[in-house]
């Protein structure tokens, strides 16, 4: 982001990007408890859902647009701010990078996000001696 030369931006981009980030953690769990619709167990499912790996489209649609509508305001208040937002240089693995080749990805099917069952048989405790307790004949 590079300032303008006519107007000299009142807070540096850092300040107003911290700003930003902050505002849109906080419209992104508004927008998670209203895609609960106030059920605690749909919230804490929803939450436990997101990981590093998490896409866009893996979101509730609620967030979805709390995320867009953050990015729009983000774009709009640093350039409210006196600096301007150019694209990228395209280096590697970023948005402007060379066009992908192939067919165009589809959205990953709605995944069952219950929790896993894990079943489990319990082993014997180990005797003070290291061994196993002899079994009754």
């Amino acid at each position: 982001m590079a300032q303008t030369p006519s107007s000299t931006p009142t807070k540096s981009a850092t300040d107003i990007m911290q700003e930003i980030l902050f505002s849109a953690v906080l419209d992104s769990i508004v927008a998670f408890k209203e895609a609960s619709k106030g059920l605690p167990n749909a919230l804490l499912r929803d939450l436990n859902a997101v990981h590093r790996n998490t896409t866009t489209a893996d979101l509730p649609k609620e967030v979805q647009d709390a995320v867009g509508a953050s990015v729009r305001a983000a774009f709009s208040r640093l350039q409210k701010e006196g600096y301007t937002v150019a694209p990228g240089s395209g280096g590697p693995g970023g948005p402007g990078g060379a066009p992908r080749s192939g067919p165009p990805r589809t959205p990953r099917p709605p995944q069952n996000r219950g929790a896993p069952v894990v079943e489990t048989r319990r082993r014997p405790p180990t005797r003070p001696g290291g061994k196993p307790p002899a079994r009754p004949r």
